[in-house]
């Protein structure tokens, strides 16, 4: 599959759709690329799988065929109350499988001219002189030594490239999740109303809440809260799975997963590596979305490794790499901020912003324009009825 002797232009640690696209994208830019992961794929990932339309706007056509699902309505409850639902008579959010999803990613990226190795374990990077091109990063694995001149990060909240770079983590959340056979005509359920919405609870935990994404043969259902009580996240889960009536069907898989933020002057680059999506904490903290983060990221990381390759000199380099950290913070950081600043506003007064979304016109329309993607959050924060609200709760 590959030799020590070779020198990639691009090693890519992690295929989940932050390192597949970046992947891809690099290849394009004619650098020689190759992915890696410790899994085997296809490979099974905790994930409510909503794709927003910032999201749909970074895949490839080929990648929209593992689409299951469009939901056009959400239904809002607040502490399992309170239930509201809004149709937007448009699509809200595509609902993938992510097993599916990130297997197409990868394939994208091997039509591009990637090599792929699956089911390789990264032990340790390190970043060493050589000849007169201004070094070269060497990454240990289990299968003998890669070399490559940039590589790109992207194995997730707790892999070896973000520690390398030395990302801080803002805050840690735990995400647990079931996979749940869709109910059949049988029960004593109404599968239809899983059909084209989703399901969102606000939790009683601060910055807590639940979700049911529908998929053709599963419902994926998950709570999030902060990382440090795990006994009362599995209760939240455990409860969610009673008020949706699905206590009784079949569970498919259980899973659970770590998600973090950034803080502002976390590094995304060190040396010759960089980091994006997961691995370096870019995501919502409030909503906890973070594939189009990973997928925007991505992108950006292959671009700007793409043109690291084709400088001889370390100046030539490092510019090209500093550029993408420069993207990350004028297009990225300012959403990271003020998700942030909901999440605060969420902690302190879900009744607020449950009906803010749920029961006035504004609330919901603003909503509707996030999932869609005519609206950043960073946007949303500007407007007028934001600013008015956070000024009302000093925030």
């Amino acid at each position: 599959m590959f030799s020590e002797q070779t020198l990639w232009d691009v090693v890519v640690v992690g295929a989940g759709p932050a390192g597949s696209t970046a992947a891809r994208v690099a290849a394009e830019g004619g650098a020689s690329v190759l992915l890696v992961d410790r899994a085997r794929f296809p490979r099974y990932k905790t994930c409510g799988g909503g794709l927003i339309g910032i999201s749909l706007e970074h895949i490839p056509p080929s990648v929209l065929e593992t689409v299951e699902r469009r939901a056009s309505a959400v239904r809002f409850s607040l502490r399992g109350g309170a239930v509201r639902s809004l149709r937007a008579g448009r699509q809200l959010l595509a609902l993938v499988q992510r097993e599916r999803f990130d297997a197409a990613l990868v394939a994208a990226a091997v039509a591009a001219g990637v090599t792929f190795a699956d089911g390789l374990t990264v032990r340790s990077l390190a970043e060493v002189e050589a000849e007169a091109e201004g070094g070269e990063v060497v990454i240990a694995t289990d299968r003998g030594d890669i070399r490559a001149r940039t590589v790109i990060g992207a194995d997730g909240t707790s892999g070896r490239c973000g520690r390398y770079v030395g990302v801080v983590a803002g805050g840690i959340d735990l995400a647990l999740e079931l996979e749940i056979r869709r109910p059949s005509e049988r029960r004593q359920v109404d599968a239809t109303r899983f059909d084209d919405r989703v399901f969102l609870d606000w939790g009683e935990s601060p910055g807590s809440y639940a979700w049911m994404f529908p998929k053709d043969d599963v419902l994926t259902v998950g709570v999030i809260q902060a990382k440090g009580s795990p006994d009362a996240t599995r209760r939240y889960l455990r409860e969610w799975v009673e008020g949706l009536g699905l206590q009784h069907e079949e569970e498919l898989r259980s899973s659970g997963h770590l998600t973090q933020w950034r803080t502002p002057d976390s590094p995304l680059r060190r040396g010759s590596v960089i980091v994006a999506g997961d691995a370096a904490g870019l995501l919502d903290p409030w909503t906890r979305e973070g594939i189009s983060y990973a997928l925007r990221s991505g992108s950006w990381a292959g671009e700007a490794a793409a043109r690291a390759s084709s400088h001889a000199d370390e100046s030539g380099r490092a510019a090209a790499l500093d550029s993408y950290v420069a993207r990350v913070d004028t297009e990225l950081a300012a959403d990271i901020s003020a998700g942030l600043r909901l999440l605060r506003i969420f902690e302190k007064h879900p009744g607020v912003v449950h009906f803010f979304l749920a029961f006035s016109g504004v609330g919901g329309r603003l909503f509707v324009s996030v999932c869609t993607g005519a609206k950043t959050l960073s946007g949303i924060v500007r407007t007028r009825a934001m600013r008015t609200a956070l000024a009302l709760l000093r925030l």
